[in-house]
């Protein structure tokens, strides 16, 4: 068969296999990626094969048909953007569009462009093995068929590999099993019958409800209980008038947030708010029915227990004012995750459910499984007979559906095998020894912690402006570097670092696989931030990547982000105040300003006690603060200096970082002040700094410190200080110090050496600062 015109000719599954097909793209999968890389790789002359396992498309909206499946994001969010006629075209009937409407949107987009002729049907990719002589894929499909391909794109979502039961004798049982993974098409009619769920996640909590209606015995087997919030579902006029009113800036507002769709990104913290009004945005937050309602009363909820908590205890006490028999309110609470960290449900009446006389729910942590027999289930307090059972186990998140399949990349190598300790990617979209292979939302980008329709279309944008990059330049090949993937897979563990999500065994983590090794699978950095990253690497041309053509390989090898994340949005907020450099002003005014940036900080984790003091220095009294840690004493104790270029800053300008180090070390730290170049210069700093360790160190035991050496840290200017006073004291013979921590110090003032030259520009400590402070501290 001839393959130029394998864009407009019909594919019919009917006909007998064509070996030898040749393409210019082979797409796998036919759901919201697939569809639309097929539109977009046409749109630009490329020809494309498009191969589903399912007769329709729909991907994840084909097989998921149980009870009560609907999407959790506003549907006016969670739908195609690239065509402003489509919208006007489709009208959504409900804010939560159920999974049969989904399904009839994305046939009508296949329908509308005409996508179903570059689609096989019925047909999975069994193996895919990379050519090098030749440049190209070999893909091996169930009927037989070896297609070759310049290009190889798997669009097989995230969430589309079911995950096995992992229940002891589930072969054994004799009655009806369904999964809500892969339920059937005909109607399953429950009405009558004894029904056992297993699973309490996104699915299950969203068929529960619906099977409870039918079921004359429901029984809820329940291993983690979920954070769930009612979805408030109905018409959604205002997304709606908003999409009406100015969809560009609706959509493009969308596609810069932090997770893809449009709500509010608060800027207040927890505590910087009194408890009632606390409470009253959370009650705001269980009325409005959105995933995002909390990030959007609060700033801090993903990355401050503290402030996590109480919203978890918030979501708690709803459940326990909602589930009327105390125990299985209890059962029902989550209390070993923070909000957040598994994916949030959004439910029609779930926990009213187990109200109901004919439900009830098992907490397998007080009543483990024993094993499934042939007419029910046993635990270790009895044994339940059911006529069906339905698994609501979920899914092998964000790599399965892409190692199921058997890829081989150059010199034969497996992917599984390259990703056996975890994903490699380069921005979730390649990995390093695989040409030409893409993955369409893959490990390592936003995905699923986003709006999925809006993270698809960037990312099959990017594909498509990227092969046509290649087309205009007539290169054959495209891989990243092993720099590059390796850097981003630091940039994505030091975002997720950032939060509590590497606290929990959840599916974003692979915790929910046995055996599957425990990473951050998704980019957590957000929507907006990564659309801006990848923007770069195209800009800075295609850096991180590698070409060949027929004029040799060109390699822009680089990393695309040096910054660790929270200094990156230090940064961004500092750029945002628009403030005078330090170095412009009088060192008076500088303080003045530093003083004012320190006020907007977050206050840090509570500590037992803070005591504020004077202490005798070289000459004269100054401050010191002490933080003691909230556990019996006595403790270890740490004389503490502060930062500010011997300039700026006080006993108490640090604040949040001695909180933190007080609270992780469970020791005593007591912040001196010291003299500033405003009074004195050079060496007054360094006179006080000595007195104040020896005085921290003679009255060690009275300020609750354990009866030996103190230790000595420091953070910048207070890291030179603490690093001069332990060579002072090692020199006079004491005081005997226990350790010293540097935390980033001043170690030389040499202009001319790397780290004058190398960073001195783009940050707030530039050169010029640098010598700004140097020139006040010293003649």
């Amino acid at each position: 068969m001839s393959t130029a015109d394998t864009d407009t000719q019909t594919l019919d599954p009917t006909t007998p296999p064509n070996t030898g097909l040749d393409t210019d793209v082979v797409v796998v999968g036919a759901g919201f990626a697939g569809l639309y890389l097929i539109h977009k790789l046409r749109s630009i002359g490329l020809r494309v094969v498009a191969f589903e396992g399912a007769d329709d498309v729909g991907g994840t909206w084909y097989w998921n048909r149980y009870p009560g499946a609907r999407c959790d994001v506003p549907t006016a969010d969670y739908s195609y953007s690239f065509d402003p006629e489509l919208e006007r075209d489709w009208q959504w009937s409900e804010k939560y569009a159920t999974q049969p409407e989904i399904l009839r949107y994305l046939q009508h987009v296949a329908d509308r462009y005409d996508l179903r002729t570059s689609i096989r049907f019925g047909t999975r990719v069994s193996s895919a093995a990379w050519d090098g002589e030749s440049a190209t894929w070999n893909i091996i499909t169930s009927d037989g068929t070896t297609t070759t391909s310049r290009f190889y794109v798997m669009a097989t979502g995230c969430l589309s590999m079911p995950k096995a039961a992992e229940v002891a004798g589930a072969e054994r049982f004799q009655g009806d099993v369904y999964f809500t993974s892969t339920w059937p098409h005909d109607v399953v009619d429950f009405t009558g019958r004894r029904v056992a769920v297993i699973g309490t996640g996104s699915s299950g909590v969203q068929s529960i409800p619906f099977i409870a209606e039918e079921a004359s015995q429901l029984t809820v087997f329940q291993r983690t209980p979920n954070f769930s919030m009612p979805a408030r579902n109905g018409p959604l006029p205002e997304h709606l008038a908003a999409l009406a009113a100015d969809r560009e800036t609706f959509r493009e507002t969308a596609r810069w947030s932090q997770a893809g769709m449009n709500i509010p990104v608060a800027e207040q913290r927890v505590d910087q708010v009194d408890e009632a009004e606390r409470l009253r945005r959370y009650e705001e937050v269980w009325q409005e029915g959105h995933l995002l309602a909390p990030s959007s009363k609060f700033s801090d909820l993903g990355v401050n227990p503290v402030a996590n908590d109480t919203f978890a205890e918030f979501v708690r006490n709803k459940i326990r004012a909602t589930v009327t028999d105390p125990a299985t309110a209890e059962a029902l609470c989550p209390t070993d995750h923070p909000f957040g960290t598994k994916r949030p449900c959004l439910d029609s009446g779930y926990y009213e459910t187990f109200n109901l006389p004919h439900v009830t729910l098992v907490n397998l942590r007080d009543e483990p499984f024993v094993g499934i027999t042939e007419t029910g289930i046993d635990t270790t307090r009895g044994s339940y007979e059911f006529d069906a059972i339905v698994y609501a186990t979920g899914f092998d998140a964000m790599t399965g559906a892409i190692v199921a399949v058997d890829i081989a990349g150059r010199d034969g190598r497996q992917l599984a095998d390259r990703w056996s300790n975890g994903p490699h990617t380069y921005l979730g979209l390649m990995t390093h020894g695989f040409p030409n292979l893409f993955m369409i939302t893959g490990p390592g980008s936003p995905s699923v912690l986003s709006n999925m329709a809006t993270s698809i279309e960037q990312h099959v944008d990017w594909v498509t402006d990227c092969l046509a990059h290649m087309t205009d330049h007539q290169q054959l090949t495209i891989e990243p570097t092993p720099l590059a993937e390796h850097a981003w897979g630091v940039h994505v563990d030091d975002c997720a670092a950032l939060t509590m999500f590497p606290q929990t065994d959840s599916w974003y983590m692979g915790a929910n696989v046995p055996g599957k090794p425990r990473v951050m699978l998704p980019y957590i950095g957000g929507v907006g931030a990564y659309r801006q990253l990848c923007t770069d690497v195209v800009d800075q041309g295609y850096l991180g990547f590698r070409f060949q053509g027929p004029a040799g390989e060109s390699v822009n090898d680089g990393v695309i982000t040096r910054l660790q994340p929270d200094v990156r949005m230090v940064l961004e907020f500092l750029e945002t105040l628009a403030l005078p450099p330090f170095e412009t002003l009088p060192p008076a005014d500088a303080r003045a300003m530093s003083e004012a940036i320190n006020a907007e900080r977050p206050t840090g984790p509570e500590v037992g006690e803070i005591i504020d003091g004077t202490y005798p220095a070289a000459d004269g009294e100054l401050a010191y603060r002490l933080y003691r840690p909230p556990t019996p004493g006595p403790h270890p104790i740490v004389a503490y200096y502060h930062g500010g270029g011997w300039v700026l800053g006080s006993a108490t300008s640090d604040d949040p970082t001695c909180r933190d180090l007080c609270v992780r070390s469970n020791a005593i730290f007591v912040s001196v002040d010291y003299r500033h170049t405003v009074d004195a210069k050079f060496p007054a700093a360094v006179n006080d700094a000595m007195a104040a360790l020896r005085w921290v160190s003679d009255h060690a035991v009275e300020l609750g410190g354990i009866d030996q050496p103190v230790a000595v840290c420091g953070w910048s200017a207070g890291g030179n200080l603490a690093a001069v006073v332990s060579q002072l004291a090692r020199d006079a013979g004491g005081p005997p110090i226990a350790g010293q921590v540097l935390i980033t110090p001043v170690t030389n003032t040499d202009t001319t050496q790397g780290s004058y030259i190398e960073n001195a520009e783009g940050y707030v400590l530039t050169r010029s600062l640098m010598e700004w402070f140097l020139d006040q501290y010293v003649d």
